[in-house]
């Protein structure tokens, strides 16, 4: 069986992608939480860094690399339909790769609703890059997933967007806003959030990037 190290789930947006991912599609594992700040994840991980995957030997880091080792091995990781899959691993790569300033803005932090003392315009621009992509997706592949009517990996690498979305309140259209809806409602990204509510665990480097983005309307967190 697979074993997929994550770390805090209120905090990492790069677990969640190939957590949900491998939910989502039913692929068995087994998830070793390991929090920020309380484990050298260079035990597991040859970066450092989450998430990593370990098959039996083999150890698979970073997201992208993770998902394409599952998409060796399992199918529906990718749109089975040539044009949906080149464009679903266009936009996942671009979202892998870029997006900056919107992760520099709206750190993932899935228990707070954050009123954003400052919208950067990059920040802005990402935003909307977003919500261009999403639209294509949708009205091209006829939805109700980015590249058909399955969620694939591409959605995965979308969906900290969706908690990011819910935290800050960006400016968004309807059809973006449906999407987002969507996804918050999947049973596994339902089942994300619950945990991340409910942990215990406050990383102080996260909390003080938290407190600087502006003002905290709320704190669903479990308390201390």
């Amino acid at each position: 069986m697979y074993t997929l190290h994550i770390a805090n789930k209120n905090y990492s947006s790069w677990s969640l992608r190939p957590w949900l991912l491998m939910s989502e599609l039913g692929l068995p594992f087994e998830e070793r939480l390991e929090p920020f700040g309380e484990v050298e994840f260079t035990r597991f991980s040859p970066t450092g860094k989450v998430p990593c995957l370990h098959d039996g030997g083999q150890v698979v880091w970073d997201s992208l690399a993770i998902t394409e080792y599952l998409a060796e091995r399992h199918p529906g990781v990718w749109p089975t339909d040539a044009t949906a899959r080149a464009w679903a691993r266009c936009a996942s790569a671009e979202m892998h790769s870029g997006f900056f300033a919107l992760r520099e803005t709206c750190t993932m932090n899935c228990g707070l609703r954050i009123r954003l003392s400052n919208w950067p315009a990059a920040a802005r621009a990402d935003w909307q890059r977003a919500e261009t992509l999403w639209q294509e997706g949708l009205q091209r592949f006829g939805g109700p997933f980015l590249a058909g009517d399955r969620f694939t990996a591409v959605d995965a690498f979308f969906a900290p967007l969706a908690f990011r979305a819910q935290t800050y309140s960006p400016d968004l259209g309807d059809v973006a806003s449906a999407y987002v809806q969507r996804m918050l409602a999947l049973p596994s990204m339902r089942g994300w959030y619950e945990q991340a509510l409910a942990e215990t665990w406050r990383d102080e480097p996260h909390e003080a990037d938290a407190r600087a983005k502006g003002q905290w309307l709320q704190d669903l967190r479990r308390a201390r």
